[in-house]
């Protein structure tokens, strides 16, 4: 855990940091309005790691507290959890089809992480 070097501010915010531009921007976004963030990043055992090491990066740089939860999502369909599974490259929006990386209730189970993480610091 990395954590900033000043006092806390009072106002806290739970980041899910998934090393991408939005959720980089919602965290320096939150700090720049006064929030003292704490960054939850989310080891499901996706194919890509390197997701895992840019968030951290972004964490360590904002100077912020942050957490690797790892959770097992035991369950296949997805070519995010099964490398048997190829990522399709169509487009299928508007098509009716559940793109092959569809993770079912991912972000609704990073939620509830973050719910529970957020009481627990107050």
């Amino acid at each position: 855990m990395m954590s900033d070097e000043k006092s806390p501010p009072l106002r806290r915010a739970v980041v899910l940091l998934s090393g991408g531009l939005d959720s980089a921007t919602t965290l320096y976004y939150a700090r720049e309005k006064g929030y003292g963030c704490f960054c939850l990043i989310f080891d499901y055992s996706q194919r890509h790691k390197k997701e895992i090491d840019c968030a951290k990066t972004i964490a360590k740089k904002a100077g912020c507290v942050f957490q690797i939860i790892k959770i097992s999502l035991p369950w296949k369909g997805s070519s995010l959890l099964d490398r048997k599974i190829p990522v399709s490259g169509l487009n299928v929006q508007g098509s009716g089809r559940i793109p092959s990386t569809y993770v079912p209730a991912r972000n609704i189970i990073f939620l509830s992480f973050a719910l529970s993480y957020a009481e627990a610091i107050g």
